[in-house]
């Protein structure tokens, strides 16, 4: 048996980092852009410590499902997966990402390490024929373990009977290896809670591997055997290493291949995480190929607490914020306001609100405030000064804290609280402007004693503003270079490739340099900022095409379970991208019983789609308690599984708050907030109106549903 290894450094001077290839079932959102930003932040920190550093990003472009959402959309394969992965590329172009690379998977060079994948582990006996019969969900490319006809247990959608032969890989055999690698590499996989999840998942047990499909034909033909296309998850995890020049016989691509294979970090989506630490690595020990370092989950982006999504209607588009408030508004954002690994929430409020108080009113003050006055004060031209007093020097030693603890916090991705502490320093040093006050002639000092206070003053705050921007520009590289320009340092991303940022002690910013002129860097935004980014979402809600696609985060293909290893099936599809609610399907008279299509008087017809957009979710009641002179009102607090809330529910009459807790309920889940008695109400319970004063009775369950399961 294999044993996992790892290849040792070809030189510590090189780092390879990969974003999710994103597919193609739907336009770039606000989580796409969320993991693309943390690898582009990390491949900056890299470069700027001198690091040869090869930053990947792409799209993942087969499957059964693009294949039939093309043909809705009247296109073929092709025109639809080109006309998505450009959106994906604009947006990152426009975004200023750094990426060196952006791969398709339906391109030559993937084609052809795919295939030489498949073909050497065929070779060392690792792949077999065999044969599969059972169900299987189109939205979720899923083989599912229920019966004929009946709906899949993550989506509900009605499955398909699925009688195909498949090659299979020999999952089984590297249960073992697998549960010594990550014993003996625990870094291999971050997040702590993700690698307890996999160990988890392996120690349950690993059954074979589909790697093939035979019953369409849109995906990368097998080796030999072209009835059958390479299973879309093989075609997907090869990209990382197809994309640094495997498969291929170019010299060059041979060269990088070995400079830069394997990769430091795979930055994945959490809901994918197995797919990256079971597959991946098994195909790799198979194939006799190091493995990766690492593999990085980051969190989902929720939009109002809630997991973006088509069928919600509330998936967010970075374009939006970009046209608003620009790139470095939400890159900054993003990386401030979530701890990274964990979900985090957005909310064009909480984004204008952070903007404004970091940006405009923090950062952009500070540098406006000292730059204007060295103009207006010395011409423009920064001043000698003579020895620090007891201020300067506090800044001074504040700078050096800053620097260390942020680039450890960095370095160890907690992007947060790096950001909190650079800002720290912000704000100290704007104390430090606001009660030296250079603006101010003290009545009882010359004007040459107060020229020289002035010139200390200035000269301390610009320093530190040199290191604040240093550090910032990982995060915010368009504004940072201006800042670098009005600072007369020139250009700062030359800097970074010259090895300037590698080093930031105190005394870089000379006596003598010349200022650029001063320019607005963050203008404040508006109370109008949020009703503008909401009307751009609404005017953009169109989708690219009918097929558009459910999906609340980055993911690297259809996240599904092949045919013979259906525990991975059990993910939430809430969690997994899903198309549209398929065409209904004609059925025989005998399978189906007639069905009255008519509504009770009064009660119009609505869309699927109308109800798709309503989230219902299981929560348990943990507090309920009366509100005063409030006859009518509960107050409850409610768990999700994933978060708690408070939700306002008019059952007081009806319902005694202490038999109430404990119990499951149904809760709408994304029904906008509401203030009622002066207290938040987030969410509604459901209850059914009984009898002719339609007395609420609370919607349950007889089986034991988890939390934050969500109805369908």
């Amino acid at each position: 048996m294999t044993k996992p290894e790892t290849k040792p450094d070809s030189g510590a001077n090189r780092f390879y980092i990969t974003t999710p290839i994103y597919y193609v079932n739907a336009r770039p959102h606000l989580g796409h852009a969320y993991s693309t930003i943390v690898c582009d932040a990390i491949a900056r920190r890299k470069r700027a410590q001198g690091v040869d550093t090869w930053f990947l990003t792409g799209t993942d472009e087969h499957g059964q499902k693009i294949e039939r959402s093309a043909a809705k959309a009247g296109k073929s394969p092709s025109e639809f997966a080109t006309e998505v992965s450009a959106q994906f590329r604009s947006l990152w172009d426009r975004m200023g990402l750094t990426y060196d690379d952006f791969i398709r998977t339906t391109e030559e060079r993937h084609k052809r390490g795919v295939q030489k994948l498949f073909r050497t582990l065929k070779e060392k006996g690792y792949i077999y024929k065999g044969t599969y019969t059972g169900q299987y969900c189109i939205t979720d490319e899923a083989f599912v373990d229920v019966g004929p006809g009946a709906p899949c247990p993550d989506c509900g959608r009605i499955t398909e009977t699925v009688s195909e032969e498949n090659y299979f890989f020999k999952l089984s055999a590297f249960e073992r290896v697998l549960l010594e690698l990550y014993e003996k590499h625990p870094e291999f996989i971050q997040p702590e809670a993700r690698r307890n999840e996999v160990i988890a998942f392996v120690r349950s047990g690993l059954r074979d591997l589909s790697v093939s499909r035979s019953s369409f034909t849109w995906g990368i033909p097998v080796p030999d055997d072209e009835k059958h296309v390479i299973y879309v998850w093989m075609d997907a995890l090869a990209n990382y290493a197809t994309a640094v020049g495997y498969g291929s016989d170019d010299p060059a691509d041979k060269v990088k291949l070995e400079k830069f294979w394997p990769a430091d970090i795979h930055l994945v989506g959490k809901e994918i995480i197995r797919f990256h630490c079971v597959y991946w690595p098994a195909f790799l020990l198979a194939a006799e190929l190091p493995l990766p370092k690492s593999v990085i989950a980051n969190g989902w982006l929720l939009f109002d607490k809630a997991k973006m999504s088509k069928s919600v209607g509330n998936i967010v588009r970075a374009e939006t914020v970009l046209e608003v408030l620009g790139a470095d508004a939400l890159r900054y954002f993003l990386l401030r306001e979530i701890s990274f690994g964990h979900d985090g929430n957005f909310t064009f409020e909480s984004l204008v609100q952070r903007y404004n108080a970091d940006l405009a009113n923090g950062y952009g003050n500070l540098v406006s405030r000292v730059v204007n006055m060295v103009h207006k004060y010395f011409g423009g031209v920064l001043p000698e000064i003579g020895p620090p007093g007891t201020p300067e020097i506090s800044i001074q030693n504040d700078a050096a804290l800053t620097v260390t603890e942020f680039e450890a916090q960095f370095d160890a991705h907690d992007f947060s609280r790096a950001l909190e502490t650079l800002w720290a320093l912000v704000a100290a040093v704007d104390g430090y402007l606001t009660a030296s006050a250079p603006w101010k002639k003290p009545v009882d000092i010359t004007p040459e004693e107060h020229a020289k206070t002035q010139a200390r003053v200035l000269s301390t705050a610009a320093e530190a503003i040199r290191i604040i921007t240093a550090l910032a520009y990982l995060v915010l590289p368009d504004s940072t270079a201006k800042v670098w320009q009005q600072i007369g340092l020139g250009d700062l991303s030359e800097a970074a490739r010259r090895g300037d940022l590698k080093s930031l002690s105190w005394g870089g910013l000379k006596a003598g340099t010349r200022f650029g002129d001063p320019s607005p860097l963050f203008p404040r935004a508006e109370k109008d900022a949020v009703d503008r980014m909401q009307n751009l979402e609404n005017q953009s809600s169109t989708p690219v095409s009918s097929s558009e696609a459910e999906s609340n985060s980055p993911v690297v293909s259809e996240a599904t379970a092949p045919p013979s290893e259906t525990k991975v099936a059990s993910i939430p599809a809430e969690t997994l991208p899903s198309a549209p609610e398929p065409e209904p399907r004609s059925t025989s008279a005998a399978a189906t019983p007639e069905v009255s299509t008519s509504s009770p008087e009064g009660v119009a017809h609505i869309p699927i789609d109308d109800f798709a957009k309503v989230d219902l979710r299981v929560a348990q009641i943990l507090v309920a308690e009366r509100i005063p002179k409030a006859d009518k009102l509960l107050r409850l607090e409610v768990d999700l599984g994933y978060e708690k809330r408070q939700i306002l529910a008019g059952i007081a009459q009806y319902y005694e708050p202490e038999k109430l807790i404990g119990r499951k309920v149904v809760i709408v889940a994304n029904l906008a907030p509401r203030k009622m008695r002066g207290l938040e109400s987030n969410g509604m319970v459901v209850a059914a109106s009984v009898g002719d004063q339609g007395a609420p009775v609370l919607a349950g369950f007889l089986e034991d549903v988890p939390l934050g399961a969500r109805l369908r």
